[in-house]
């Protein structure tokens, strides 16, 4: 779903995904680590009407290059680049998982070009313990060095990632996923408390809140935005 493009970010090619009206706000997605940006396909339509959503591929996943290198700060950076590219100043940022650190690394360090921040099931910058798991047989959408190159940090996230929740100045939604997550809920909610315009939710639908519950997903965050229509 949604008009797939590739813009040069760096040297790198970042694979999007757009939808809606060119001349509304902007709202940029960033999926989760071993996906891409049509795990947004059943939520874009709740947001399409009054933003011009962009679903980005990270660095190594879905259409973007894999070059071999990633951190959430390199991913970060790539945003940056993103935005610049093509000319979005102030956007709507929404991460989920993976992509909701790269969302909250980038809204402290760039806190002027978010209007509002949503974070799903984002991993809390504390020691979390994943494993890494073993590579699946046959070819992957993603390159399969992202997955323990990302899994060492959230295992061991710098303290300045931390450190930087208080300098996020957007609203921000914190979306958890209930007794279903593998991540640590009180860990989350602390994560939270710790924003300065922070507000948590919990939708009991385990990790892939947006895919498991896309309408109660699309809901939440239009409530926090401002709006309500729901999706079918």
């Amino acid at each position: 779903m949604g008009n797939q493009q590739l813009l040069d970010v760096g040297g790198i090619q970042l694979g999007y995904r757009t939808s809606g009206d060119p001349d509304a706000p902007a709202m940029v997605l960033l999926h989760g680590g071993g996906r891409d940006g049509s795990t947004w396909d059943a939520t874009l339509t709740g947001f399409a009407d009054q933003w011009r959503v962009y679903a980005l591929d990270l660095r190594g996943h879905g259409l973007s290059d894999r070059p071999g290198r990633y951190s959430a700060e390199l991913m970060r950076d790539d945003l940056l680049g993103f935005l610049d590219g093509l000319g979005l100043g102030r956007v709507t940022l929404i991460g989920h998982s993976l992509g909701g650190v790269v969302a909250y690394l980038f809204a402290a360090a760039y806190p002027d070009r978010v209007e509002a921040l949503v974070l799903e099931e984002t991993p809390p910058p504390v020691p979390l313990g994943l494993n890494v798991p073993q590579r699946p047989d046959g070819p992957l959408p993603y390159d399969w060095a992202v997955r323990p190159a990302v899994i060492r940090q959230l295992n061991a996230a710098d303290p300045s990632w931390r450190e930087a929740l208080p300098r996020i100045t957007a609203p921000t939604l914190v979306i958890a996923g209930g007794s279903a997550s593998h991540l640590p809920q009180d860990q989350i909610a602390e994560m939270a408390a710790r924003l300065p315009a922070g507000r948590l939710v919990t939708i009991p639908a385990g990790h892939q809140v947006h895919g498991n519950q896309p309408a109660e997903f699309v809901a939440e965050v239009r409530a926090f935005l401002g709006t309500d229509t729901r999706i079918s």
